[in-house]
């Protein structure tokens, strides 16, 4: 039984979903920010240090989805935060609030205690989306993307989505 079945893990999981809407204000915050002035690329470092904490938090009670679909995240708010290309970043803010949309249905999932994954959401435009943007950041490194030793590299985002069956 994992965790988030675990009749006896129920406040825990019930936390840790009310932890993660508070964040997702706060993400959708500094989405609205950078609507207004996407030349403001500090909200999107916020963003991926936002999302890194539900990162933790989903991987601490087994939502193993969430934490990579939040990891992701992590790592398009992090590098899109070293563009300058004001349309780019537009599009990448029209991403990002379509993720936060999907990580809310994912929550609310687990809140209700049905099945949290990707699977059960329709991501087919959303991913057409993630690889035109992944394609986009093939040049960008970024050492705060590191996991452990190990920098994430383009091969490593392809990766994440490909965990998600994306």
């Amino acid at each position: 039984m994992s965790m988030l079945n675990d009749p006896s893990m129920k406040e825990i999981i019930i936390d840790f979903c009310a932890e993660a809407d508070m964040l997702f204000d706060e993400l959708q915050d500094s989405l609205e920010i950078l609507e207004e002035s996407p030349s403001n690329t500090k909200e999107l470092e916020k963003f991926g240090q936002v999302i890194d904490r539900i990162m933790g938090a989903a991987k601490s009670i087994g939502a193993s989805e969430i934490a990579t679909f939040c990891e992701l995240g992590k790592v398009i708010g992090y590098k899109s935060s070293q563009i300058k290309d004001i349309p780019l970043i537009e599009v990448v803010v029209a991403i990002l609030f379509d993720s936060l949309d999907l990580l809310r249905k994912m929550v609310t999932a687990i809140r209700l205690g049905t099945d949290s994954g990707m699977k059960n959401l329709n991501t087919k435009a959303f991913v057409t989306r993630l690889n035109w943007l992944s394609d986009k950041f093939k040049t960008i490194d970024r050492a705060s993307v590191a996991i452990g030793d190990e920098t994430l590299t383009q091969n490593s985002i392809d990766d994440l989505m490909k965990s998600l069956g994306l």
